[in-house]
């Protein structure tokens, strides 16, 4: 069951969707509980409905966010994350918003190019906004061939994202001092 006592598969806890698995059963007497398994996974995901409400999140989301489980389930995506307000570049929300629309349009993956999407941190650690670079896929949950659910899967590329930035600034200054090098030999060769 997710936050809003509905499973993926529309249902409440009784239809055994995402909480339980009866149809292909119970293993030696056990209920195969979905809710933790998917809360379990190693690995950041969230459950979004067509809307963009979140739905589920898996516990390496919300240490990724800083966020708690009671912050997300029922917000509105864009509500939960909004674009840093200090940043007017900010692109974050309307890229990811851009795909999670191809996601219901096309009822197909959309796996994005890397994006910055700065994150809100806690007040307790200072507030404000994190600089982040994130890789999203957004994978759609079909049922009779329409999209009821979105999983959207992200992985936290923030230090290649950084280590990529300060390699290429070491990159423009060596390209600048070889330059220079070169105008120094120049004029010390044509004395």
């Amino acid at each position: 069951m997710v936050g809003n006592g509905k499973t993926p598969n529309g249902g409440g806890p009784e239809s055994g969707g995402f909480s339980s698995m009866s149809r292909t059963g119970a293993r030696r007497g056990r209920e195969l509980n979905f809710q933790s398994l998917f809360e379990a996974l190693p690995g950041k995901y969230l459950v979004l409905d067509r809307g963009f409400e979140i739905v589920a999140v898996s516990h390496q989301y919300l240490i990724a966010t800083n966020r708690t489980r009671d912050e997300l389930i029922s917000q509105n995506m864009f509500d939960a994350f909004p674009d840093n307000p200090d940043d007017p570049a900010a692109t974050g929300v309307r890229n990811l918003r851009s795909s999670l629309e191809r996601v219901l349009k096309t009822k197909g993956v959309d796996t994005m190019p890397l994006q910055k999407y700065d994150i809100a941190r806690p007040q307790e650690k200072g507030g404000g906004f994190e600089v982040r670079y994130w890789s999203p896929t957004s994978s759609p949950v079909l049922e009779n061939g329409e999209v009821v659910y979105i999983i959207h899967r992200v992985e936290d590329v923030t230090a290649f994202a950084k280590l990529k930035q300060e390699h290429a600034g070491v990159q423009g200054q060596s390209a600048e001092w070889h330059q220079r090098v070169q105008g120094l030999e120049a004029e010390v060769f044509a004395h």
